[in-house]
């Protein structure tokens, strides 16, 4: 062979090269960003786990590493614990993120804290997520057991998460490698997680046994490990669904900042940009609104994204809109699909049917509450709720019952205790556009706020 031919055959392979790294990192930046979180009891591995993902896909730099190192042991979990407090009890408070890619895809980590008392914080970051990591410490269960009992947080973060619409469950099942037989342990773990989601309704995703400390089944895979021969938790994740937007539904937009054109000569349409974010449908030019809570209609003139380009929004898009008049329209309002003109029933039916709205107004409403303040919710006292970007009042009607996160039975309450969740009636003071949690996310979810401490005190799920 000359040596012209081998200078030919490595450009060819220097070409071939570029083009597949080429072809990789326009994958990876073209893949949606998977939002999941970590969760679980207390000291069960979250931080750890997140510390290994991080270190052992090189997102973590060597100072960073060098921080978080003494007498030459890497302390994981330091990389996630940010306050102060954190790392000095060595417990997490606050929900921290971290962001890392892969060749196939990108990830944002949501790392919940473990304790009762931060279950608000738990709740704010699985409201965004789109899968949740659940993590088991094998330790802490009687694994010899085939009817071993879960711990109480691991199953009030799944039944959490699985009322916040968490697209995908990944139980990951921690610490088997300090068991005495992590095989028997993980199937007699997985059991117990297997008749509780069936129990609850909940669908999983997988169960994978992993060692967060060794990085058994983290990043790379250990085929046979814990008897177990399917993907590590990082491949799982790669695969899993974003969460699907509610594009198919009728058009709803809370409006959350009014942009001002009130010097503008152009009079043929709106002198103003009403901003937010798309909260079910799609925003088109030409389709008709209505205004809540005033009514009034208007048509779509323009519609802006985030960098001002015309075109359609899909619902989880910013958008920024101008109607074909000027309208009152304030921040909190919302921007829903004209109702729909029903049909006659006979050509001498004299009684014009009325329009049917695309979402109504409700006052009165039933939902799932997440309980999170000190104060116990108790039937007629009176909170701030927000809907959208829309502040009402609420009064608290009646405990119609507390689940109890043991049996998961339905039993009688007067009141919800903090990190209870329960079924209660609520009275709005103005009417709002309801919508239940299971068929929009927007529009089914409250926020109830202490009017005294002006604390989150709850999470309200719309049935």
């Amino acid at each position: 062979m000359t040596t012209a031919s081998i200078a030919a055959d490595a450009a060819v392979a220097d070409s071939t090269a570029t083009q597949a790294s080429q072809a990789t990192q326009q994958t990876t930046a073209n893949a949606s960003a998977l939002r999941f979180l970590t969760c679980g009891s207390v000291d069960d591995g979250k931080s750890t786990l997140i510390g290994r993902l991080l270190v052992d896909t090189r997102a973590v730099l060597q100072d960073q590493l060098a921080g978080v190192t003494k007498s030459g042991e890497t302390d994981l979990a330091l990389l996630t614990d940010g306050l102060s407090a954190e790392r000095e009890q060595g417990i997490t408070i606050d929900v921290a993120y971290r962001y890392f890619a892969t060749e196939g895809r990108k990830f944002i980590i949501g790392d919940a804290p473990g304790h009762e008392q931060y279950t608000r914080n738990m709740v704010t970051a699985a409201s965004s997520a789109d899968a949740a990591v659940v993590l088991v410490d094998a330790t802490k269960l009687d694994w010899k057991n085939p009817q071993l009992t879960l711990l109480p947080q691991t199953r009030r973060h799944s039944l959490l998460a699985h009322l916040l619409r968490v697209h995908s469950l990944v139980f990951a099942v921690n610490k088997l490698d300090a068991v005495e037989d992590p095989q028997q342990a993980f199937v007699h773990i997985r059991g117990a997680l297997e008749r509780f989601t069936a129990e609850a309704g909940i669908a999983s995703a997988a169960t994978v046994p992993v060692s967060a400390l060794k990085g058994f089944n983290v990043v790379n895979a250990e085929p046979g490990w814990a008897g177990y021969d399917g993907p590590s938790l990082l491949q799982l994740l790669e695969q899993l669904p974003n969460t699907p937007t509610d594009t198919g539904l009728a058009l709803a937009f809370p409006v959350q900042w009014v942009e001002k054109f009130s010097s503008s000569a152009d009079t043929s349409q709106g002198r103003r940009v009403f901003w937010g974010r798309v909260a079910a449908g799609r925003a088109r030019v030409g389709d008709a609104v209505q205004i809540l809570p005033s009514g009034q209609q208007a048509v779509i003139a323009q519609v802006l994204d985030h960098a001002r380009v015309p075109g359609s929004i899909d619902a989880g898009l910013s958008a920024g809109i101008t109607l074909d008049r000027e309208v009152d329209v304030s921040r909190g309002d919302w921007l829903v699909a004209a109702p729909v003109a029903a049909t006659a029933a006979a050509d001498d039916d004299f009684d014009a049917p009325q329009a049917q709205p695309a979402w109504p107004s409700k006052r009165e409403l039933t939902a799932t509450v997440a309980w999170m303040d000190e104060q116990p919710l108790v039937p007629g006292r009176t909170y701030l709720a927000l809907h959208g970007h829309r502040w009402i009042k609420a009064k608290a009607r009646r405990v119609v019952h507390r689940l109890n996160i043991h049996t998961l039975a339905q039993e009688e309450a007067t009141q919800l205790e903090p990190n209870a969740i329960g079924r209660v009636e609520l009275l709005l003071q103005e009417s709002i556009p309801a919508a239940p949690f299971a068929q929009a996310r927007q529009l089914g979810a409250l926020i109830l706020v202490d009017t005294a401490s002006h604390a989150t005190a709850g999470a309200a799920l719309l049935d």
